[in-house]
């Protein structure tokens, strides 16, 4: 088993290898996950190979997998399984990617239409390498998905575009319902857990969308456990809030491997419930704050719930 997990490590991750090892803690038992079983679970796998999609589900090693592919949400992957970044929280691999696929908006549709969903999100690998960051590629994806699947709300996951100008734009002018992107950590901890990216350049972007279509619902997330402290964590919150950013997600960080960066605790269920408070005082819309919380984790509902809470917003 020592040797399987070895080779994994040097294929997904090349530029971890140097890195001393971290000894992955014993979960506590509310965030342990049963191994999914159900039969529309493997069908949801197989149809994600017959029309050969990756998902962040699988690629990111999300301990929701089970339960989401049981009701047949499986969040789509585009751009390829190969990102530009090294992120030390992250599973995907890293590395060269290859060419963009112009048949894969096609098929993220015909996936979204067989799969018969309310709401799709789609997310994607960072692609430095491409002028755009792959704007124009998530346009393309979510104008498929709206012919295939007229009747299904869109939610779209990027990338920061970090110098790609006018690429949000690209993005906003296909209209998607959700434009999320994540911030995934506070400020101090990104040289260490996001160092290919920048905070301020994360914030610009959710307040450019909301400049460009103040329509649009935007979203983000934070990992805890990383060793943030809950000041900072209020600190982003208001950050956010700045942004006019309408629903914040906060979830366990959960180390992949050996080579990802250490859990500095597990933060109690209880203590998601007063970030989830804090986060509300603030006024974000919604607000999912959970141990097993992840950006599409319950994605429909949520998404229900945050056009009702805007309308009751408009009514008072």
């Amino acid at each position: 088993m020592a040797t399987r997990i070895e080779i994994d490590h040097r294929v997904r991750h090349p530029e971890k290898q140097g890195r001393p090892d971290n000894p992955i803690s014993r979960k506590p038992a509310w965030i342990r996950v049963k191994a999914p079983t159900s039969a529309v679970y493997q069908e949801t796998r197989e149809l994600m190979r017959e029309k050969k999609l990756a998902t962040v589900c699988e690629e990111a090693a999300c301990p929701n997998i089970g339960e989401c592919w049981s009701q047949r949400h499986a969040t789509m992957m585009i751009m390829g399984e190969i990102c530009t970044r090294a992120c030390s929280f992250c599973n995907v691999s890293t590395g060269l990617p290859a060419p963009l696929d112009a048949d894969e908006p096609r098929r993220v549709a015909e996936a979204v239409a067989k799969l018969k969903l309310r709401h799709v999100v789609i997310t994607s690998v960072d692609r430095d390498d491409v002028p755009d960051g792959g704007a124009a590629h998530f346009a393309a994806v979510i104008a498929a998905v709206r012919e295939a699947a007229p009747g299904v709300t869109v939610e779209i996951l990027t990338p920061d575009f970090l110098r790609k100008p006018g690429s949000v734009g690209v993005v906003v002018a296909a209209k998607p319902d959700v434009f999320n992107h994540n911030l995934e950590t506070v400020p101090r901890l990104y040289p260490t857990i996001r160092p290919g990216a920048r905070y301020y350049q994360s914030l610009r972007l959710l307040d450019e969308v909301k400049r460009i279509d103040p329509s649009i619902f935007t979203k983000s997330g934070l990992m805890v456990g990383l060793g943030e402290t809950k000041s900072e964590i209020g600190q982003v919150m208001d950050d956010l809030r700045i942004a006019d950013v309408d629903f914040l997600t906060i979830g366990q960080y959960l180390q992949p491997t050996v080579k990802h960066a250490a859990v500095d605790r597990f933060v109690t269920p209880e203590e998601f419930e007063e970030l989830a408070s804090m986060a509300r005082a603030k006024g974000f819309l919604q607000v999912s704050a959970t141990p097993l919380t992840r950006s599409s984790y319950h994605a429909d509902s949520d998404f229900a719930a945050l056009r009702e809470a805007r309308a009751r917003q408009l009514v008072a």
